[in-house]
């Protein structure tokens, strides 16, 4: 303190804005690392504080030279303030001398800073209007940030929740005027009201988070009898209701302000996540007016196709909002104008497919059913979803595919919508028992993924092959796993009957795989994701698929599978783990222990291991190496294939405890050994879950001793 205080009554170096900025910095890092308690207890402390006052008021008035430093000076400040209420001494801290101070000097800067602004305008009219509107959302930030604080505030007054009313109502008074005049339509491509709208949709958030809901109405009694006296806002439906019809003005007013809309849409959502809000949002009339009138007729964002990323979550809003009530009259009313595009797109020939219109009507409408079937979440919202589309629907997917394949921007939303339309989340697609649903949408899914499939390992390579080829891709390996791991379709039945759709998409979608190296499937996460997600699935309830592929092709899985152990994502890591046990598991079941050593399954894997002999010894090795030196975070999961590998072959196990020990000083050799031979202390020669509790224990152990070594 004594340091910094010299510096400052010296004012040495700081005009060179390296050491200003570094300066800056330490004096931030103070109150890290001590208490306000010990900080006011040095006999300096006063002529510290007032000196640190003073210098961050002038580093507020000079914000053009400081602005990149005041952030930490005002963190300070921030920390002091915060330490007030456990502040256990009785020398005074001095803050409520200078943080008014300083509050004011930093209004004041952003003030300055929207006036300097505005000097370089063209217009005089313009320059006003932008520099008011500078000034309200600096305001408006600020009160925004003032209520938000009162949710971590340790107390809570009726004179604070005064203060938050008369602030508020300033705010509310604002919006009635701000979207009203004959000047406003031109505004609205103006960056300076755009900014301003973003800082209202901020001040909602924040208002609403401590002052909208039941809990927070019996709690708030005298802000909202201020907000009465002020603006007539008695409780908080009416303010509830001004947020809706502020949201409901935004989305018709903005056509090409991405960033207006996606926040406008954010606090829609965010609105309609809780039940008892949404329940109160149902009962206003500008939320019913968007669930009947949601087209680009009273909403133009929606016809623009810069914007097509947020109707996904527009129709997740309304699609929550809707499913709220039973009823199959409000949902078919609701999807009349979908219904019409789709008509539109089945009955449009083939010779206008390929139409700039046709391809805008594609991409909204698929980005709206994802949205809408995301927003099902039990088996009768879901339903009514599947009963629209199937099986009036189904065939135009398949369609657009044929005619859409080299162009990503349609079929990325596609195909993400065919990703959530298979995803069995909350199990809402739990079809009756008599029901043959589940295998009928498991056959479209097929038909999407071979039509998909098919053309695209076709297409030439493109220059950027992520946009063009791996992307789609791995949404459609994202389908099939989802489709697979869903728990309600009966595979067994397409074998029975002679029915090629599973086996088709499994096909395609190995093709697919095996289409794009290793080298490129690690580069991308995404992919990674999904590849691996597969193979973590067709290991475990489809084995034969693997097994019975070419010797060239299993090692090719395999070996990608040691790789994925290796990568820095742990859910990669545990799937590539899960995969692996599942294959050494079935070895070990089928032709270790002799149960079924003549099944052709079998006997293909037979074959596999004796031309790669050294397949499942390198990747037990792998393993070996990521539980005993690496700090994984996933070593249960990692734990579980070693004792299938182990089991599969003494042999295995043997060479590599040999290798282990012989890469060892040879004066730890000894004690490695006597690890080894603790780790299959107790472990029998089966596969069932207490064994493998017991191995995974042992090796617990032994990498504990290992790393003590």
């Amino acid at each position: 303190m004594r340091g910094t205080r010299d510096i400052l009554q010296y004012q040495q170096g700081l005009g060179q804005h390296e050491n200003y900025h570094e300066y800056c910095r330490l004096l931030g890092r103070l109150k890290t690392n001590y208490q306000l308690s010990e900080l006011v207890n040095v006999e300096i402390y006063g002529d510290w504080i007032r000196l640190v006052a003073e210098f961050t008021m002038k580093s507020l008035e000079s914000w053009q030279w400081a602005s990149g430093s005041v952030y930490y000076l005002l963190g300070l400040w921030s920390r002091l303030v915060s330490s007030v209420a456990y502040l256990k001494s009785d020398c005074p801290s001095l803050l409520d001398d200078y943080v008014p101070q300083i509050t004011e000097s930093y209004i004041k800067s952003r003030f300055d800073s929207v006036q300097n602004a505005g000097r370089f305008s063209t217009s005089k009219t313009s320059s006003d209007l932008t520099c008011v509107e500078g000034q309200l959302t600096w305001l408006i930030h600020i009160i925004g940030g003032i209520i938000r604080g009162r949710q971590s505030s340790s107390t809570s007054s009726e004179i604070h929740e005064v203060i938050d009313g008369d602030l508020a109502a300033r705010v509310f008074q604002l919006i009635q005027v701000m979207d009203s005049g004959v000047h406003i339509e031109a505004r609205y491509n103006e960056r300076s009201k755009q900014r301003l709208d973003l800082a209202i949709l901020i001040f909602f958030q924040n208002f609403r988070r401590v002052y909208v809901g039941d809990q927070a109405m019996h709690s708030s009694k005298q802000l909202y009898l201020r907000l009465g006296e002020l603006v007539g806002l008695q409780d908080h439906v009416v303010v509830l209701n001004i947020i809706v019809q502020k949201i409901a003005t935004n989305l018709k007013r903005y056509r090409q302000s991405d960033e207006v809309i996606g926040e406008t849409l954010a606090l829609f959502q965010e609105l309609a996540a809780g039940y008892m809000s949404g329940k109160m949002l149902l009962k206003l009339d500008a939320v019913n007016f968007i669930l009947g009138h949601h087209t680009k007729d009273f909403f133009p964002f929606l016809d623009e196709f810069g914007s097509t990323r947020n109707r996904t979550l527009f129709y997740f809003t309304l699609g929550r909002l809707l499913f709220m009530e039973d009823s199959p009259s409000k949902f078919k009313a609701f999807v009349a104008p979908l219904q019409k595009v789709f008509m539109m797109l089945e009955e449009m020939a083939d010779s206008g497919f390929r139409s700039n219109e046709v391809k805008c009507a594609i991409i909204g409408l698929m980005r709206d059913l994802r949205g809408l079937t995301m927003a099902t979440n039990s088996r009768r919202t879901y339903g009514l979803v599947f009963d629209w589309l199937y099986p009036t629907h189904v065939s135009l997917f398949v369609r657009i595919i044929q005619r859409w394949t080299d162009t990503p921007e349609v079929m990325t939303p596609l195909l993400k919508f065919m990703a959530e339309f298979v995803l069995n989340k909350t199990q809402r697609l739990a079809f009756d028992s008599s029901s043959p649903n589940g295998i009928l949408l498991f056959r479209e899914v097929s038909k999407v993924i071979v039509a998909y499939g098919t053309i695209i390992l076709s297409q030439p390579v493109s220059a950027d092959p992520y946009t063009y080829l791996y992307k789609g891709i791995w949404i459609t390996l994202t389908i099939l796993t989802r489709a697979l791991a869903g728990n309600y379709v009966n595979f067994g039945v397409f074998e029975l009957y002679g029915d090629q759709a599973l086996s088709s998409a499994l096909e395609i979608a190995l093709k697919m795989s095996l289409a794009i190296p290793l080298v490129d499937v690690l580069a991308f996460r995404k992919l990674a994701r999904a590849y691996f997600g597969l193979l973590e699935v067709l290991c475990h309830n489809h084995t034969a698929v693997i097994v019975n592929l070419e010797t060239e092709a299993f090692a090719h899985i395999v070996g990608s599978l040691e790789f994925g152990l290796k990568s820095l994502d742990v859910s990669i890591s545990s799937q590539c783990a899960s995969a692996v046990d599942s294959l050494a598991g079935f070895y070990f079941s089928k032709i270790t222990t002799g149960e079924s050593r003549a099944s052709t399954e079998a006997v293909n894997m037979t074959r596999h291991l004796s031309q790669c002999p050294n397949i499942f010894l390198e990747i037990l090795k792998t393993l070996f190496e990521l539980v005993l030196l690496e700090d994984c975070a996933n070593q249960w999961s990692l734990s579980r294939p070693m004792l299938s590998l182990i089991l599969i072959s003494e042999q295995i196990y043997s060479n590599l405890r040999a290798q282990l020990l012989s890469s060892q000083p040879s004066d730890q050799q000894h004690r490695l050994a006597e690890c080894f031979d603790k780790l299959m202390a107790d472990v029998a020669r089966t596969i069932e879950p207490k064994n493998r509790d017991k191995f995974t224990q042992n090796l617990t152990v032994f990498r504990h001793e290992f790393r003590a070594t």
